[in-house]
């Protein structure tokens, strides 16, 4: 019997290292300047093996911004599993790590924001996310005594409109000259406390 191994496989550290060559490009080239040649060579493998694993560089983008996009989503699962921790606490938590995101992956993250109009399946990774926080957000303030009614006042609504508040402030900020994010976040963070201490 063969041992069996947890270690990756050759194409899948060849197509993380595709990704990991676009996230870095993308810092200082614009998706329109991106080619596959810059990103296949930024990993270290063929223009043509490239194509074994993405069709065009719209792809990997796709690719790109749904593995950043399973990062938020571990966010939302973890807060949401924290039922124990006073819900503003859990808010605070959850904002500070989106700023981690932003700050680790903020070249994704714009790009996500800037193409989710012109293709569907980053559009849709991008808007699904957000959903999903907004669900797990909303139980968290449902929590802090904010009624689970249908209409404008309730937990779910106030989820989603302060949820998609929050993308766009972190996206302006991300977009500053300026490291605007940490004052994006205490921003935020105030908001979403006047909320739920309302």
């Amino acid at each position: 019997m063969g041992r069996r191994s947890d270690a990756p496989r050759k194409g899948d550290l060849r197509e993380q290292a595709l990704l990991d060559a676009a996230e870095a490009l993308l810092e200082h080239t614009s998706l329109e300047e991106l080619t596959v040649e810059a990103i296949a060579k930024g990993a270290g493998i063929s223009r043509g093996s490239l194509y074994f694993y993405f069709g065009n560089k719209h792809e990997v983008l796709a690719a790109l911004v749904e593995r950043t996009m399973r990062t938020i989503r571990a966010e939302a699962d973890s807060t949401a599993q924290d039922a124990t921790s006073p819900p503003v606490d859990v808010m605070e938590r959850a904002v500070h790590r989106v700023e981690q995101v932003w700050r680790e992956h903020g070249t994704v993250m714009r790009a996500a924001v800037d193409y989710s109009a012109l293709h569907p399946v980053i559009g849709s990774a991008w808007n699904d996310t957000v959903d999903v926080f907004a669900r797990t957000m909303s139980q968290v303030l449902k929590r802090a005594g904010i009624p689970e009614e249908k209409g404008p006042g309730g937990a779910a609504a106030l989820a989603r409109a302060l949820c998609w508040m929050t993308e766009r402030n972190f996206y302006r900020a991300a977009c500053s000259p300026e490291d605007d994010l940490a004052r994006a976040t205490a921003t935020t963070v105030d908001i979403w406390r006047r909320v739920m201490e309302s």
